[in-house]
């Protein structure tokens, strides 16, 4: 039920985030085999870097995911005014 004046097609930019994490994911692993074979540890080592916060960033996406919206006014806070 709509009881604000939220837009009526709003959505939540998670999934977009989520598969900027996958494409991240993908580039850093890349990035980081491809340094470490052409024999320079401090690139390969700053991608992997890159890639365990990529890995992190994609957990915390798929915690906020898969809790769904969580926050409900309560009956103290009055909805707000329709738009016209």
């Amino acid at each position: 039920m709509r009881t604000g004046s939220e837009p009526l097609t709003a959505r939540s930019p998670l999934r977009m985030r989520f598969w900027l994490s996958v494409w991240g994911v993908i580039v850093t692993v890349a990035g980081t085999v491809a340094f470490a074979l052409a024999g320079r540890p401090g690139w390969a080592a700053a991608c992997a870097a890159v890639w365990l916060i990529t890995i992190i960033d994609m957990a915390v996406i798929l915690k906020h995911i898969r809790e769904g919206p969580h926050y409900q006014p309560g009956r103290d806070v009055p909805p707000y005014p329709p738009d016209r």
